[in-house]
């Protein structure tokens, strides 16, 4: 995996890293770095690949720098990874419906926010279950899940962090709930606990902003049922908004960059802005 962290601007010196990151670490942050490094080479877990100082910290910071139970966190993954066959899925899987679950449950990375991060929307007020499982299943949307982690960590991130000059190392998410059901949710329920779980157990840490829009007045009930799936770090960064959430969002990803339905400037060409795949991760979008 690419190290987003080593993709530094030099001339850039009005950036510091966030507390707990590469270039902030505490003496003893930085110590546990070390043990936790040493204990998985030491007992042959070590991936260099895939196991480089920024991931590493990931895993510490999603357990406050508790080495035993980060490492047990990370051979966990590394055992689902084996489990789910995500090298396999690298190399192999097609998501050859993309724009066909496009119409019925909208989810992709468009662009960046003002701190580099890519933008990454999802609709979930669109979905249509019924008409989402004829084309595809639950099975292939998580595993389209993982693969777009999987490129979030070695394309995107790079790729914005040569783009703004510091490293990124995590993403602005827009969950959007404008028109969504009670049924249409529980209906979806199953798969939104399985992402919930591999995006916090499996790619820690990768969280910046969420935001949720247009939540509905029965979003209290759908919360109630989210909340208990996330651990206490990641609730506390999603941002819960009603209707009135352009200006917040407007300041947080620019009007250029927001697509126009969510306030914006941005109308991509072509399929549009769910398609266009835009960021500085795809030059030609």
């Amino acid at each position: 995996m690419a190290d987003a962290t080593t993709t530094t601007n030099a001339g850039n010196t009005g950036w510091t890293p966030p507390p707990g990151r590469l270039g902030n670490l505490t003496p003893e942050q930085q110590q546990a770095l070390d043990q936790f490094k040493k204990e998985l080479q030491d007992e042959g877990h070590f991936v260099p690949e895939r196991m480089d100082d920024a991931t590493l910290l990931r895993f510490l910071r999603a357990r406050k720098f508790d080495v035993a139970k980060a490492k047990l966190m990370l051979l966990n993954c590394e055992q689902w990874r084996k489990e789910f066959g995500v090298d396999e899925l690298i190399k192999n899987f097609d998501f050859k419906e993309k724009e066909l679950v496009n119409a019925y449950y909208p989810q992709y990375y468009h662009k960046t926010d003002v701190d580099g991060r890519p933008v990454y929307i999802e609709q979930l007020g669109k979905i249509d279950v019924k008409a989402l499982y004829k084309i595809t299943t639950q099975e292939r949307l998580l595993q389209r899940l993982v693969l777009e982690y999987e490129k979030f960590l070695s394309a995107r991130l790079p790729a914005c962090s040569k783009s703004i000059g510091h490293p990124v190392e995590t993403s602005c998410t827009i969950m959007d709930l404008s028109g969504v059901s009670m049924k249409a949710f529980y209906d979806v329920s199953d798969y939104v606990r399985a992402a919930a779980s591999i995006g916090q157990d499996r790619y820690p840490e990768t969280m910046g902003k969420f935001y949720i829009i247009n939540a509905p007045w029965a979003f209290t009930a759908v919360w109630a049922l989210i909340k208990p799936w996330l651990d206490e770090v990641t609730v506390k960064k999603i941002n819960i908004l009603g209707s009135g959430y352009q200006k917040e969002l407007i300041k947080q990803i620019g009007e250029d960059n927001l697509p126009k339905e969510f306030g914006g400037k941005c109308q991509c060409a072509g399929y549009g802005c769910t398609l266009s795949d835009a960021g500085p991760w795809n030059p030609s979008a």
